[in-house]
């Protein structure tokens, strides 16, 4: 079984945002993680990649759940991570990893 490592967060630092009908998006991180953890206090509709906006076509997540996101391979280009709500707004927390 492989471990997630949680990356310094100085480069890396968790981020929160809310969400409504209307998508959230984090602040950016530089490319470099293999990952990030995702998870929410309301169900909702993820989507993990460079300049992306989630809709309710975006990866479902339950709440309370967290779950590993593929980082999409660097092309230097700063991501995010954004959420739009499945039927009520909430926080989706968020924080870079790498494989141990």
């Amino acid at each position: 079984m492989e471990l997630l490592r949680p990356l310094a967060d100085a480069e890396f630092p968790a981020r929160s945002i809310t969400y409504t009908g209307t998508a959230g998006v984090t602040g950016t991180w530089p490319a470099g993680p293999q990952g990030v953890v995702v998870w929410s206090d309301q169900p909702c509709y993820v989507l993990v990649g460079e300049g992306v906006t989630a809709t309710t076509s975006s990866t479902p997540v339950p709440a309370y759940t967290p779950i590993p996101f593929v980082v999409p391979p660097a092309t230097g280009a700063a991501w995010r991570v954004s959420a739009i709500q499945v039927s009520t707004g909430g926080t989706i927390y968020c924080k870079p990893v790498s494989k141990q």
